[in-house]
C-alpha cells in the first residue's frame, strides 16, 4: 500500500476539500504526507501595465511566500489534529504541473492525491488542466478528487 502521499495545494475550496480526504485517507493506510504549494512564477514585466510603479519582484516574493505558508499550514495543522505524520514545502516553478511532479519524485512519494480543479474553477471541464497534465505526465499514481 502506499507510505508516502503528496498532497499539493492551490488554496481553493476543493483543493482544501482534497487535503481533508488525502489526510483521512493517509490516516487510514498509515502513510505519511507532504503538503506542496507552487508558487508560480510570473515575470515582474508581465504585471508593468497593471502594478504600480514601485512594486518590484522581491515585494511579489514576499506576497507569495505569504500565500505559500498559509496554504501549507492548512495541510499541517489538519494532519497534526488527526495524527498524520505530515511535513510541507513550497517551491518557485513556472510550471505547475512540472513542479508537482518533481516535488513527488524528488520526496519518494508514492501517490499524489489533488484536486480536480483549482483556483481557475471548473469551466466546463471534467478535470482542471494542470490536474490532466500532471495525469498525463507523471509516472506516480494519481488520486483525483471531484
Amino acid at each position: 500500500m502506499y507510505k508516502h502521499i503528496l498532497l499539493p495545494t492551490d488554496g481553493s475550496t476543493l483543493s482544501e476539500v482534497a487535503i481533508t480526504n488525502g489526510l483521512q485517507f493517509a490516516k487510514a493506510i498509515g502513510a505519511k504526507v507532504t503538503g506542496f504549494y507552487v508558487m508560480v512564477e510570473r515575470p515582474v514585466e508581465s504585471f508593468e501595465d497593471f502594478a504600480p510603479v514601485n512594486v518590484k519582484a522581491p515585494a511579489l516574493d514576499e506576497v507569495a511566500k505569504q500565500e505559500a505558508q498559509k496554504y501549507l499550514s492548512v495541510v499541517t495543522s489538519k494532519a497534526r489534529e488527526i495524527g498524520v505524520p505530515c511535513s510541507a514545502f513550497s517551491m518557485p516553478h513556472t510550471s505547475p504541473h512540472q513542479a508537482i511532479i518533481k516535488a513527488a519524485t524528488d520526496n519518494g512519494c508514492d501517490l499524489i492525491i489533488m484536486a480536480s480543479h483549482g483556483r481557475k474553477g471548473i469551466t466546463g471541464e471534467l478535470v482542471g488542466s494542470e490536474t490532466a497534465r500532471v495525469i498525463t505526465h507523471c509516472k506516480i499514481p494519481v488520486l483525483v478528487y471531484r
